[in-house]
């Protein structure tokens, strides 16, 4: 064998060695929906549930919420409004309102309202049953429940990296706000803090 095509077939098989090594494995596992995974360092669903679950907690026990219902001598009635994403990532806020709708009416503290694009739906089906349903099971005009409060918030973010490092901050800001008098009642406000690392790839 001549050294030129001994080196050629070295060559070869080291490639193919290297390419063996460099190519990806991928395992898939299932695990509980409610466990905490962290994978990317950006906002997710864990990130979602937890700070839905501790704002709400605090919003319930302030003092407006006993305020009210002395006042008024029933529940306060409560409207999820816009959530804004202001941070540098995209965020699918609706999952985030879904988890803050679960916390309100779980709660039973307060009653609780659609939101405006829910009732849209809804108002146009109260309109089809005024000519299509019976008068036994027709749904009357009219007789929608108003809001007192209406809750809205933001979740805004700033990252600071340096080569291998990265730190991402989360603030989400929450505020309820009367309906009638514009009057905010409780403003809530949580912080989220990640550090993420990122090792060099080594041959």
């Amino acid at each position: 064998m001549t050294t030129k095509r001994f080196a050629l077939i070295a060559g070869l098989a080291v490639t193919l060695v290297l390419s063996g090594c460099m190519t990806p494995s991928r395992t898939v596992q299932r695990t509980s929906a409610d466990t905490q995974t962290d994978l990317s360092g950006r906002w997710n669903d864990t990130d979602a549930r937890l700070v839905a679950e501790e704002m709400i907690d605090d919003m319930l026990n302030r003092p407006w919420l006993q305020r009210f219902s002395s006042d008024q001598q029933r529940e306060p009635v409560v409207i999820v409004g816009a959530i804004r994403n202001r941070s540098s990532e995209h965020i699918d806020t609706s999952m985030f309102v879904k988890d803050i709708e679960r916390e309100l009416i779980n709660s039973g503290m307060v009653r609780f309202v659609a939101t405006s694009e829910e009732r849209a739906q809804i108002r146009d089906e109260r309109m089809d049953q005024q000519t299509q349903a019976s008068e036994e099971t027709i749904s009357r005009l009219g007789e929608e429940t108003g809001a007192d409060f209406m809750l809205q918030g933001s979740i805004s973010s700033n990252v600071d990296a340096v080569e291998g490092e990265r730190a991402v901050f989360y603030q989400v800001d929450m505020e309820l706000i009367s309906i009638e008098t514009n009057e905010k009642v409780w403003i809530g406000s949580k912080e989220i803090k990640k550090i993420i690392e990122q090792r060099r790839a080594r041959f």
